[in-house]
């Protein structure tokens, strides 16, 4: 989440979509099961990933098997 916080324009795209406000982002910063929807958003996008992945030097799989580790992440959603 704190990637996704320092990118002005994509937390931009993740708040209007999902809603949530700055408080509500404080307030879940360490909530399993919204981090596991911001770990869905960022997975939306190859780009994003590979962004992401690139600043943390990992490997382009980590946050789809962090986002399996989480909360509902055994669920596939092919929506």
């Amino acid at each position: 989440m704190a990637w996704l916080a320092s990118q002005d324009e994509l937390l931009g795209v993740f708040m209007g979509s999902t809603g949530v406000s700055v408080d509500e982002l404080r307030a879940n910063a360490e909530n399993p099961e919204f981090l596991g929807s911001v770990l869905e958003f960022l997975l939306m996008d190859d780009a994003w990933v590979v962004a992401f992945c690139d600043a943390h030097a990992l490997a382009y799989d980590v946050p789809m098997r962090a986002r399996q580790s989480l909360p509902g992440g055994n669920e596939v959603h092919w929506t």
